[in-house]
């Protein structure tokens, strides 16, 4: 159970278009599988906390976020943290690949 508050994700990546939106997503892997319950925040390029959101049993995340710079915080068992600097820009998707 998490005691954060962050809803659990589990999002369709191939479902993604990003249409009129700026989209940041990926997956969480660990030994080339889909981890779930695993944290991944959005940050702030001054990495003020922007949300947060938990991975669903395909290990993939997703956050709509305005153009501009941003940063990726994936936390996951075992002590697992790993941060990711990305530049939104509407109508791609930004795509994250982590290996916890």
């Amino acid at each position: 159970m998490s005691t954060c508050g962050a809803p659990v994700g589990g999002v369709a990546l191939a479902d993604a278009d990003a249409g009129n939106q700026a989209v940041i997503q990926g997956t969480v892997t660990r030994d080339g599988q889909p981890l779930a319950s695993a944290y991944a925040r959005l940050l702030s390029a001054s990495d003020d906390f922007v949300g947060e959101v938990v991975t669903g049993p395909e290990g993939t995340f997703r956050f709509f976020a305005a153009d501009g710079d941003w940063k990726v915080r994936v936390l996951a068992s075992k002590g697992f943290t790993g941060e990711f600097a990305v530049t939104a820009e509407v109508g791609k998707v930004i795509d994250i690949q982590v290996q916890a």
